[in-house]
C-alpha cells in the first residue's frame, strides 16, 4: 500500500501543475474552492440539501483505486505554529461510517496527516476537528510526528485504501484563520510612467500609438471570423473636442489590400511596453450586438504581421508570447449586457479555454468606469473601478503557464462579428469613448521621494493623511484633483504649493499639475 500510495501523489504531482490557489477559510462561495481530483476522483460544485441557499463542495470516488483522493493549494499556507486543529463539516448520503484522512504539504516538511472517523448515521455531521498536535507522517501513516511551520497544500481522502464508490459533500473547511480578499492586489503601483490623456483634438498621437492595419483574411491567423478592416483613418480613430479618443466602428462597404469589407474599424498598438506594473483605462463601451470592444495586452516578442513590435522583436508565436486581456464585451451571448470579461492566454490555457472571469457592471454605455489590470511578479489581478474581481496565480510557473517575464503592449480595438456574433441588421456605426491610459509602475526614487527627474516634480509625502507638498521647478499655475472616477473633487487656480487633504476619504486619487501651458498626472494616495 505504501508504494502505491507514494506512486500516485508522484504522478499527481505531474498532473497538478495548473492548480490555482485559494485560502482558508473554504466556503465554497468562491470559484476558486476548486478541488482537483485525482484516480478517479471528481470535483464539483453543489448545494446543501438542507440549505438551498448555500453552497458546498461535492466529492465522488469512482471506487477505481483505493487512494483516490482532493487536493487544493493555498494562497495563505496553514501555520501550525498558531493554530493545529483543521475543521469541517462532512454529509454522507448513505448511513454508513466513513474515514477521512487529512494532508498537508509544503515540499520541504515531511508530509502530514490525521484520520477521522465519521459515525454511522449519514446527513451533516459538523465540526469535525482535526487535531495536527497528533499528526501521523504521510509517508507510513503510522509514524507520529510533532507537525510545525506552514503548509500550502491540503489534501484529503474519503475511504482511502479500498476501492468504493460514493458521492460526498464537505463544506466549512476551516483552520481559525481570518480570511483575506483572494483579489488583493500583492504590490502597490503608484509611479506614473506612461499616459495619453488624449487632450490633443484631432488625430491620434503618432508618438504614443500605431495603427494596426493589416488586412484580416478570413479563416487565416488570428481572423477570430471578424469582419472589419482595421484603418488609420479618422473616420475611425480621433480624439474629440472634449478630450475623448474615439473608436469607431462603421457599417460601410471599404476595400483594402484587396479586400473588400463591410465594416471598418481601428486598432491601436501602443508604442509604450513594460514589464510589471499598473494599467488604468477609462472608457465607454459599445453595446450593439455584434460589436466587440477590447482592451487588452500582448508579448511585445510576438510575431505578428502589421504589429509595430514585429518588425524589431517579432520572434515568439501566440500564445506563448503571452496574453493579458483587460477587458472583453460583447463575446458573452449567455450574459447580462453589461457583463465584462478578462483573461489570460497561455501556452497553457488559451483560446476558447483560457482561464478568465468576469464582472457585472453598471450602463457600460453611458457610464465611464476604469478597467484596470495590476501585474507583478507573483500574480495578474483585474479591477473595475478600484476593486479587484479576478486573479491569476499559477502554483507553478513555468513557460506554459506564465509567459510573463517580458515586456507586454497595449491594444485599443473594436472589432466586428465573428466571435461576437452576427452583427445588427439596422448597425451603422458606434465607439469605445477613452478618457485615459495610464501606465504605473513601481518609483525608482522610492514612494517617499516620489521625484520625476524628467519632469522636476516632486509631491511629498506620498502617501499621506494631511497636508501634500508639491516642488516644482517651474511653479504650478494650477492643480486639479481627481478621483478615480474622474470626478473633479478639488481645483486651484493660482499658483499653490500645498493642498490640505485631512478631509478626504483615504483611497487612491490622481492629480494634475498645470505649468507652462503643460499638464502632468501623478497618482496620490490618502491613508
Amino acid at each position: 500500500m505504501k508504494n502505491n500510495y507514494t506512486y500516485l501523489f508522484l504522478l499527481f504531482l505531474c498532473l497538478s501543475q495548473l492548480c490555482f490557489s485559494q485560502e482558508m477559510p473554504l466556503g465554497f462561495s468562491d470559484s476558486s474552492d476548486n478541488f482537483t481530483g485525482f484516480l478517479g476522483s471528481e470535483f464539483a460544485f453543489n448545494t446543501d440539501p438542507d440549505n438551498s441557499g448555500n453552497d458546498v463542495g461535492q466529492f465522488f470516488n469512482n471506487g477505481v483505486e483505493e487512494w483516490q483522493g482532493f487536493t487544493l493549494d493555498l494562497i495563505s499556507s496553514v501555520d501550525l505554529d498558531f493554530q493545529n486543529i483543521i475543521s469541517l463539516s462532512f454529509y454522507g448520503f448513505d448511513p454508513n461510517e466513513h474515514s477521512i484522512v487529512l494532508k498537508l504539504e509544503n515540499g520541504i516538511n515531511p508530509d502530514v496527516q490525521v484520520t477521522q472517523l465519521i459515525p454511522e448515521g449519514g446527513g451533516w455531521t459538523h465540526n469535525i476537528s482535526f487535531d495536527f498536535s497528533d499528526a501521523v507522517l504521510s509517508s507510513d501513516g503510522v509514524t507520529p510526528i510533532n507537525a510545525t511551520g506552514s503548509y500550502n497544500t491540503i489534501t484529503f481522502f474519503i475511504d482511502a485504501g479500498v476501492t468504493s464508490t460514493g458521492t460526498y459533500l464537505i463544506d466549512d473547511i476551516d483552520d481559525g484563520s481570518a480570511g483575506t480578499d483572494p483579489n488583493e492586489i500583492d504590490v502597490e503601483y503608484t509611479y506614473l510612467v506612461w499616459a495619453d490623456e488624449f487632450d490633443t483634438s484631432g488625430i491620434v498621437n503618432p508618438d504614443n500609438w500605431h495603427h494596426q492595419t493589416q488586412v484580416i483574411i478570413p479563416g487565416v491567423g488570428w481572423a477570430n471570423g471578424e469582419e472589419q478592416h482595421y484603418t488609420n483613418r479618422i473616420d475611425n480613430s480621433f480624439v474629440d473636442n472634449s478630450g475623448f479618443l474615439n473608436i469607431v466602428a462603421k457599417s460601410e462597404i471599404f476595400t483594402d489590400q484587396g479586400l473588400t469589407k463591410n465594416y471598418t474599424s481601428a486598432r491601436l498598438n501602443s508604442k509604450f511596453a513594460f514589464t510589471y506594473g499598473r494599467v488604468d483605462v477609462r472608457a465607454k463601451l459599445p453595446l450593439e450586438n455584434g460589436t466587440w470592444p477590447a482592451i487588452w495586452m500582448l508579448g511585445k516578442n510576438i510575431n505578428e504581421d502589421g504589429g509595430y513590435w514585429d518588425s524589431l522583436y517579432g520572434t515568439t508565436s501566440w500564445p506563448a508570447c503571452g496574453e493579458i486581456d483587460i477587458m472583453e464585451h460583447g463575446i458573452f451571448p449567455n450574459e447580462d449586457i453589461n457583463y465584462i470579461n478578462s483573461a489570460i492566454h497561455t501556452p497553457c490555457c488559451n483560446g476558447s479555454n483560457p482561464n478568465q472571469g468576469g464582472i457585472l457592471a453598471s450602463d457600460l454605455e453611458n457610464e465611464f468606469h476604469i478597467y484596470s489590470m495590476n501585474w507583478s511578479p507573483d500574480q495578474i489581478t483585474f479591477l473595475l473601478d478600484g476593486v479587484g474581481y479576478y486573479t491569476y496565480n499559477p502554483a507553478i510557473k513555468d513557460a506554459s503557464t506564465w509567459p510573463f517575464f517580458e515586456d507586454q503592449y497595449i491594444l485599443l480595438n473594436v472589432a466586428m462579428g465573428g466571435i461576437a456574433g452576427p452583427v445588427d441588421q439596422g448597425f451603422t456605426q458606434s465607439q469605445m469613448v477613452i478618457d485615459y491610459v495610464r501606465v504605473f509602475q513601481e518609483d525608482p526614487l522610492g514612494i517617499e521621494d516620489n521625484i520625476d527627474v524628467v519632469n522636476t516634480i516632486r509631491i511629498y509625502p506620498n502617501p499621506t493623511n494631511r497636508v501634500m507638498y508639491i516642488n516644482t521647478t517651474i511653479p504650478a499655475s494650477s492643480i486639479a484633483l481627481y478621483d478615480v472616477y474622474g470626478k473633479l473633487i478639488l481645483k486651484k487656480q493660482k499658483e499653490t504649493d500645498r493642498i490640505d487633504l485631512s478631509s478626504f476619504n483615504s483611497g487612491v486619487y490622481f492629480l494634475e499639475i498645470y505649468y507652462n501651458n503643460e499638464k502632468k498626472v501623478k497618482k496620490v494616495i490618502v491613508n
